[in-house]
């Protein structure tokens, strides 16, 4: 069954509390051993990510006791955990989502939390812990910004404006080589098309209606399952270029999210050929 919103609240509170004993006492005080690559050299990992993670994990876990919690640090030493995803109720962690901003002292970073049931996100949330503030969604219940004891509903607007107005989000280096040049070759249509290194911050500057669209060639969950909630539920699109819905359990593939369906629609015609060339 979906999460209550006594459960979310308490969701919520764990992440602060994760926050202000994990992660903002080790923002611009990391030493060099603090700092471990993963994946490449820019895909990084710090002691705060992994405490962070493991005493949101712990808490998590005593709120809703029996269900399943994945994070990021944990899916990269067992993949294997992925597999929880298609059925029951589970939790995704991303503990700092922006680690490379966080480790280079750049507060474009953030706490992502996903609620997973039966594979659909029933709910999500964006926090941003250098201000205490946040946007949360439930399944179904609108998408709201949190701030100073305020929730204050967020819907797009619906106008579809051309793309040289647009300002969007393209993560290039997330997509093979041989696909970078014909997608660098589309940043001229638009207003401005540039990647924060967070998916967090995306999703929050997109569903805010402070831009209007991304383009991610990476599908970890950690990164969308939140954030796709939230961003459909104050009105966007989130979809693949192949025109399927985004789901949590999907592990390939390029996403598209934007502002309006028209919009969505467009941006795909334009992204799809570029691609193809």
């Amino acid at each position: 069954m979906p999460i209550s919103a006594d459960q979310a609240a308490a969701l919520t509170e764990a992440v602060r509390a994760v926050a202000r004993a994990e992660i903002l006492p080790r923002f611009r005080a990391l030493a060099a051993g603090d700092i471990d690559e993963k994946s490449s050299f820019d895909d990084l990992v710090t002691v705060a990510d992994r405490a962070a993670e493991a005493a949101l994990t712990e808490k998590v876990r005593a709120i809703l006791p029996g269900d399943d919690v994945i994070g990021e640090e944990a899916v990269s030493e067992d993949r294997n955990l992925l597999d929880r995803l298609g059925s029951g109720r589970v939790t995704v962690i991303d503990p700092i989502d922006g680690t490379w901003n966080f480790a280079h002292g750049n507060a474009n970073y953030g706490v992502i939390v996903a609620v997973v049931e039966e594979g659909e996100t029933v709910w999500g949330l964006l926090y941003d812990p250098s201000f205490d503030d946040w946007i949360e969604a439930h399944r179904g219940g609108g998408a709201v910004f949190c701030r100073n004891g305020r929730r204050t509903p967020l819907a797009l607007s619906q106008q579809d404006d051309p793309l040289d107005r647009l300002r969007g989000n393209v993560g290039f280096y997330m997509f093979p080589e041989a696909d970078r040049a014909g997608l660098a070759g589309t940043t001229h249509l638009f207003r401005r098309a540039t990647s924060l290194g967070a998916s967090l911050h995306e999703y929050r500057m997109q569903a805010l209606g402070h831009t209007d669209f991304c383009l991610n060639g990476m599908l970890n969950v950690w990164d969308h399952a939140a954030g796709s909630l939230i961003l459909r539920e104050a009105g966007g699109v989130a979809r693949l270029l192949d025109g399927q819905d985004y789901r949590p359990g999907m592990r390939e593939g390029r996403l598209l999210t934007a502002r309006t369906e028209g919009l969505w629609e467009t941006l795909a015609g334009r992204f799809n050929e570029a691609l193809r060339s």
